[in-house]
């Protein structure tokens, strides 16, 4: 080996980490223009399959990789934000907006008599003037715009220098038999595009060296082909990889994204190899930049119309495949699916769809210790002793879910916010310790009533009844503390406040008349004790309630 082929080497690296890192870049750009309208699309998607499919293209094809994007999915699920049959729109759209960047790279691929016009002849200077931006602009839009520039220059700056290191081979004879031999083995070229997509964790960047070397005009359509096909089975790796450890549904859904391109790439695939075989010259068929962007997009429009009708039928299958190992483990599992919410990092991809995932996830909590607090005040005022457990049982799942949301919101603090982003997060994670107090709380409730139990005292009809005027105002700021957040609406958080007066009004009265009651002793001293222990930990419950919807109004 000489020098000069080890400069090769090291050209050839170098540019491809240009390329993935400009992808890289351009997606986070992309992402950080797009901002709140990422966001709300996650709110778009509903039973009508066709808002799945577009939300799945346009993120995917702002994030740059249908893997993130079915990878979120597979988060979703796991956390009950999208069902199984929503999820499926969402992964067909995924795989139709990973073909953006394809069509970008085919950019490159225009005549020499179109030199000034090609992104390549620019690279340079995207580069200088992205850089410039990032340096000396202030507002965070216009550094934004930069990182998208420069992300352009190096994306194509990346693919020349490829191109260039790999020029000296591309006319050897041995690397056109290699190519030409890949074209009569397709089960070779699909085995090379799942293996190289799985290392590189993208199907756009696999795709993207391809076209580089399509360049050469050295690639028959029959190696391209395959090779594209095989691309499109190894993107499912990372969703995979990221299902284990999550929900059955969850995997699942990792398992209807792996189903819908192997079955397609088995399906058309067959159909091509036929055709290749009734027209050997369309095998041989030199393929450029642009005729690989086009098949592949056509591919996965395709496939996308192939599967439509089958929706539930993929999900169907995927039940089959994975299965629930009996009605007892069933029920166990789906209360832990339904009370578990752990994050996958994957997501941090797109902070915009993060951050609402993750709000999603604090609004559920917010629903978890809300209802916690309820079955802790039925055991205490209505002697309903079998919730007892359910609300300790309960305080473990919140702690746990704590942990997960709030070690999520930290690793998202690190990425790069907008400063309005950056103050919504500091607020979630606020909000999360609020409700971590609050779950404190409804386990206080909760012992207290296993103490009334133990201790056989029951509270009078007129202790019960002021209780209940207590918990009502309690419960009704808790509960549009929570909507304010999940609604981001300052209506909501009023109403919190309003409720808020209320509950310091009936907890100044409550133990005024209580100690007249005991005073009078139509109550024992234990009782009263338990009474006013319970006065101070629904004002409390109220208070971090207070604080919760005070953030949403602060950020409004």
């Amino acid at each position: 080996m000489s020098i000069s082929d080890v400069k090769n080497i090291l050209g050839f690296i170098g540019g491809l980490g240009m390329f993935l890192y400009g992808m890289k870049l351009m997606a986070g750009g992309l992402e950080k223009i797009a901002g709140d309208k990422m966001k709300n699309m996650l709110g778009a998607v509903t039973d009508k399959r066709i808002m799945g499919i577009l939300m799945g293209a346009m993120v995917t094809a702002i994030i740059q990789s249908s893997g993130a994007t079915t990878t979120m999915v597979v988060g979703f699920v796991n956390a009950g934000i999208l069902n199984l049959l929503q999820s499926v729109g969402v992964i067909m759209g995924a795989n139709i907006g990973t073909t953006a960047t394809a069509w970008i790279v085919s950019l490159d691929s225009l005549g020499d008599t179109a030199e000034l016009i090609k992104p390549a002849f620019y690279a340079p200077l995207m580069i200088g003037i992205g850089a410039a931006f990032l340096m000396f602009c202030k507002k965070h839009k216009k550094q934004n715009i930069g990182e998208i520039i420069l992300s352009i220059g190096l994306l194509f700056l990346g693919l020349t220098t490829m191109s260039a290191s790999m020029s000296p081979y591309m006319k050897n004879e041995m690397v056109q038999n290699a190519f030409l031999t890949l074209g009569k083995n397709p089960l070779l070229g699909l085995l090379i595009g799942i293996v190289v997509t799985g290392v590189m964790q993208s199907s756009s960047a696999s795709v993207g060296v391809l076209q580089t070397m399509a360049g050469f005009g050295i690639v028959p359509a029959g190696t391209a082909v395959f090779i594209c096909l095989g691309a499109d089975i190894g993107s499912c790796f990372t969703a995979i990889i990221s299902s284990a450890g999550a929900s059955r549904n969850a995997k699942r859904a990792a398992m209807i994204n792996l189903l819908f391109n192997t079955i397609g790439v088995v399906f058309w695939g067959t159909l091509i190899f036929i055709f290749f075989k009734i027209f050997p010259s369309a095998n041989a068929f030199i393929m450029s930049s642009v005729t690989i962007a086009i098949f592949h997009s056509g591919f996965k429009l395709a496939n996308t119309a192939l599967f439509f009708p089958f929706a539930k039928q993929l999900v169907r299958l995927s039940e089959k495949i994975i299965k629930d190992k009996d009605v007892v483990s069933s029920s166990k599992e789906k209360n832990t699916e339904d009370t578990y919410m752990q994050l996958d990092d994957r997501i941090l991809n797109a902070p915009s769809i993060a951050m609402q995932a993750v709000t999603n996830y604090v609004v559920k909590l917010g629903q978890m210790c809300s209802q916690n607090v309820k079955d802790a005040m039925e055991a205490l005022m209505y002697e309903k002793y079998d919730l007892i457990q359910v609300v300790l049982s309960t305080e473990k799942q919140i702690d746990d879910n704590v942990h997960n949301i709030s070690n999520f919101l930290l690793k998202l603090s690190n990425d790069g916010l907008t400063d309005k982003q950056s103050t919504t997060v500091k607020d979630l994670m606020c909000s999360v310790i609020d409700l971590e107090r609050i779950g404190d709380h409804a386990e206080n409730l909760g012992q207290l009533a296993e103490k009334m139990r133990d201790n056989g005292l029951k509270f009078s009809q007129v202790g019960v009844k002021d209780l209940e005027r207590m918990r009502k105002a309690v419960e009704g700021s808790v509960d549009n503390a929570i909507l304010a957040r999940e609604h981001y609406s300052v209506d909501y958080s009023i109403k919190t406040f309003k409720y808020e007066e209320e509950v310091n009004r009936c907890e100044e009265e409550l133990r005024a008349s209580h100690i007249d009651r005991l005073a009078n002793r139509e109550c024992d001293s234990e009782t009263s004790v338990i009474f006013f222990d319970i006065l101070t930990n629904l004002e409390r419950v109220s208070d971090h309630a207070v604080n919760i919807a005070g953030y949403v109004k602060e950020e409004a």
